[in-house]
């Protein structure tokens, strides 16, 4: 059996440097202070058997270097480029098999909606879990070794359009949808 590979994309949780939409609304360093802590609790619950947890760390070197985040994860440099960019190559980057690529800022992610998005690609090329916003928390392919070229070309990301523009580009793929979950980018999401 193929290792299954969820990729979960982190920057260091530096005031003014992460979460800056939910920083205007709450401050930058309490902004700061919920995503380490988010990010550490949601770490925690989605260690799993089933699955090899990679962090995606943004800035490169210094997200290579941090002792904020669990020393025993292996750890990948985003580098440079869009989210979509970045998202590919984290992709491309992980061992064949199937592989999700998650945010680390969606409160609602559980071990259950991960193996739904990795059970779905039993029989889909791709999965997704939609965000009410019209973005998406989970991106991920059948096999890291075959990342379609097109995924991800000509999306607007940070819009309305991110999950239509990305399925788009997936044009006659199996593509799945799992559960819908909520990212935080503003104080109103928090409360949500």
């Amino acid at each position: 059996m193929s290792q299954r590979t969820l990729i979960v994309m982190v920057k260091e949780p530096r005031p003014g440097r992460v979460k800056t939409r939910l920083g205007r609304d709450i401050g930058h360093t309490a902004a700061a202070w919920w995503f380490r802590h988010q990010t550490r609790a949601l770490l925690r619950r989605l260690q799993d058997p089933r699955w090899q947890i990679v962090l995606a760390v943004s800035p490169d070197r210094e997200g290579l270097q941090s002792r904020i985040w669990p020393a025993h994860l292996p750890r990948l440099a985003q580098g440079r480029g869009n989210l979509g960019d970045r998202m590919a190559r984290m992709m491309r980057a992980a061992p064949p098999g199937p592989v999700c690529v998650i945010g680390a800022d969606i409160p609602g992610i559980t071990p259950a909606s991960i193996w739904r998005a990795f059970t779905s690609l039993g029989a889909h090329d791709a999965v997704f879990g939609p965000a009410p916003d019209g973005g998406y928390w989970l991106v991920g392919v059948r096999n890291a070794a075959a990342v379609p070229s097109a995924l991800f070309q000509g999306v607007r990301w940070s819009s309305q359009h991110a999950l239509a523009d990305s399925l788009a580009s997936l044009s006659g793929a199996r593509v799945a949808l799992v559960d819908e979950l909520r990212d935080v980018d503003t104080v109103a999401d928090l409360a949500a």
